[in-house]
């Protein structure tokens, strides 16, 4: 006997929208997509002429009345997430939400409540460390092959995306910026390879108060920056390994950046960019020695987002708990937010929740297939 699908409807079909489609229509046959709504029409119709059809629904609220929906996929704007996400917990829908959870830990709190008082699952990008290179990263580290573990170093370099995206505003406003926009990779990536965080330091500033879009659409017009667009933090997990962080939109790439370095007692670990599923896992031992390479040993080497969303899907079929669940998107926020409050007031910040890292993926099943 066939096992019922679980049917997603999507609230939003930017940019990002356009891979999960794909991967929900060719990779993912487990669940099906009920239908898909955004605040400009077109952008839905677009979408539904490329990889539909599909249902377009005229807002979410007939999302939310629609009883065939079982998740709502919320790929609104970061500081949009937490209204869209608390509306569909309230109509009674589990949600899975792009990244970060909220714009602010009080409203992520408020929203991981709201899910456990209602008896909803909640989760959210990203899904990247369940990909083939940080699943095979944390099972050499399991394992023991680079021995204790000391700590870490990740860097996310780059100019901004004011000369490439098409409506690059947001990320210089609330929610957005290098650490909430592209942390949560890295700091996900971290909290899979070496657990939960104990506390945060930082420094962060505002290189530039304005930026100016080079992008054809809006060519020319200013944006004033909101947020702290170059952060360094140091992260103290529970083990005693301390990792540092930088992420920003002020500098121009080098030879380390997009990556991850994870250090022990018996080899450095180097971790291919957390925003990507694949490439292999190299350990450096010194010596002059060339590093190891060790291909990936699990699936998904490929670009497979909505890995973390159909891992919901059977979660809720199946009755059990899901990998990219609050757990990990609300932890990834405390310490995100806590690095924002560390730079701010100069000091320490405690972080109160914890993270235990779920089961790897299983092996050997086809691409699509997850138990």
């Amino acid at each position: 006997m066939s096992k019922r699908k679980i049917r997603i409807a999507f609230v939003g079909t930017g940019s990002i929208s356009g891979i999960y489609l794909e991967n929900l229509t060719k990779v993912f046959k487990e669940v099906e997509i009920a239908g898909i709504c955004d605040l400009i029409r077109e952008r839905a119709e677009r979408r539904s002429k490329e990889f539909g059809p599909f249902k377009i629904y005229n807002d979410m609220y007939e999302i939310f009345a629609d009883p065939t929906v079982d998740v709502v996929l919320n790929i609104t704007r970061p500081d949009e997430h937490y209204e869209v996400t608390k509306a569909a917990l309230l109509a009674g829908k589990h949600v899975y939400s792009e990244k970060p959870l909220a714009s602010t830990l009080e409203r992520g709190r408020e929203l991981v409540e709201l899910a456990l008082e209602r008896g909803l699952y909640l989760g959210g990008a990203p899904d990247t460390f369940m990909g083939a290179a940080i699943q095979t990263a944390r099972e050499l580290i399991e394992e023991g092959a680079i021995g204790t573990l000391v700590g870490g170093c990740g860097h996310m370099k780059c100019r901004g995306h004011e000369s490439w995206h098409r409506d690059p505003e947001f990320y210089y406003k609330r929610g957005g910026g290098p650490l909430l926009d592209m942390g949560p990779y890295y700091v996900t990536a971290f909290i899979t390879l070496l657990g939960s965080v104990k506390s945060v330091q930082a420094v962060n500033r505002t290189t530039y108060p304005t930026r100016t879009i080079t992008s054809e659409e809006k060519y020319g017009q200013i944006i004033t920056v909101d947020v702290p667009t170059h952060v360094n933090a140091l992260m103290e997990f529970e083990n005693g390994a301390v990792a540092h962080l930088l992420t920003t939109f002020d500098t121009f790439s080098t030879d380390f950046c997009n990556r991850i370095e994870i250090y022990g007692s018996e080899g450095t670990m180097i971790v291919p960019d957390p925003n990507n599923f694949c490439d292999p896992v190299k350990i450096s031992r010194g010596g002059g020695r060339e590093p190891e390479i060790h291909p990936v040993r699990f699936g998904y080497d490929f670009d497979a987002r909505a890995l973390g969303l159909c891992d919901m899907c059977n979660a809720i079929r199946d009755g059990r708990e899901a990998r990219a669940s609050y757990k990990m998107t609300y932890h990834a926020l405390e310490v995100m937010m806590g690095i924002v409050r560390a730079g701010d007031e100069r000091r320490v910040i405690e972080i109160e929740s914890r993270h235990d890292n779920p089961p790897l993926m299983k092996k050997g099943l086809e691409d699509g297939i997850l138990d």
